[in-house]
């Protein structure tokens, strides 16, 4: 019965598994990127051998073809990250084969994953950020003080866009994350935030409450970031960013690298790694200290030198 089963095409059982095991149980925009996955990485390769076809030599060969070639746009290798999305899907799905009867034995968990390198986190300087705040100041575009309010609170660019009004407590001096927003084919899709730990109270400086305020009084939309009333997308406050810096002579940073100057900052400032882990919404302080290890290191420096100068 099992040598039957195995017959099946790996892709119509990927099918099956999405509709009726990840769909139910998983958010919308994880169901359309393991969707996307199969279609885009696993349906070309190995979607039409028969389950019992994927033996741990195949499966292996198929990362490593990732890895070297996996990238549709350029023809170059999936970068470790992406790679391990893949690998995800194929050992969750292929589990639920084996738990269910349709192979006779588990072969993913043999699967070597790629080992993926911390990247060393980019923020602007103290000189960058002060024309970056002042450019925002002299702006006559309410919308610009999203980044603004990134470089003072660490929230992610989702996380700005799905902002509202209401999440915002004046008379506390805190903001709270409960959604997180991305571009979606038919616009904005506004969900919850992707974890647990995401879902936070941020404490805001006392200095930018009343910039706050004199937006929300001009402001014609629920959103804190909006553009003629209505919320912007993803891609076209990215955009702006872009634009701002271009006009700053600022070498090009992505917007994540105003979260990354907000929690070096903080880390200057003395702020201790569980109050920034809790604020920037990780797991744990471990996944901070890991991130932010650098930036430990140069300010312990930067102290143990002033220290010196006492001597």
């Amino acid at each position: 019965m099992i040598a039957h089963r195995a017959k099946m095409k790996y892709m119509d059982w990927l099918a099956q598994w999405l509709e009726n095991y990840v769909r139910p149980s998983v958010k919308a925009r994880t169901y359309e990127h393991y969707k996307r996955i199969a279609e885009q990485h696993i349906r070309g390769k190995i979607g039409g051998l028969a389950l019992g076809a994927l033996t741990p030599l195949v499966l292996q060969r198929f990362v490593t073809e990732l890895l070297q070639s996996g990238n549709r746009k350029t023809g170059k290798g999936l970068s470790a990250n992406s790679a391990k999305a893949v690998i995800s899907v194929v050992q969750n799905s292929l589990r639920t084969a084996n738990l269910l009867g349709l192979t006779a034995e588990y072969a993913a968990d043999k699967l070597r994953r790629p080992k993926i390198a911390e990247r060393r986190v980019e923020c602007f300087t103290l000189d960058e950020q002060k024309k970056i705040e002042s450019a925002v100041s002299e702006s006559k575009k309410d919308k610009l003080y999203g980044i603004l309010l990134c470089l003072y609170s660490g929230l992610r660019i989702g996380e700005l866009i799905a902002l509202r009004w209401s999440d915002i407590d004046f008379s506390k001096g805190v903001l709270t994350v409960s959604r997180s927003g991305r571009d979606g084919r038919g616009g904005l899709l506004i969900d919850e935030p992707k974890t647990i730990s995401s879902r936070r109270t941020i404490p805001l400086p006392r200095q930018l409450l009343p910039v706050l305020k004199g937006v929300r009084r001009r402001s014609a939309s629920p959103f804190v970031v909006s553009s003629g009333g209505k919320a912007v997308s993803v891609r076209s406050y990215q955009r702006s960013f872009e634009l701002l810096l271009k006009k700053l002579g600022i070498p090009h940073k992505g917007f994540h690298s105003l979260r990354h100057t907000f929690a070096t900052r903080a880390l200057e400032c003395g702020m201790d790694v569980k109050t920034l882990s809790e604020i920037l919404g990780h797991k744990n302080p471990t996944v901070t200290l890991n991130r932010y290890a650098h930036s430990l290191m140069e300010h312990k420096a930067d102290m143990m030198n002033r220290l010196g100068k006492l001597l």
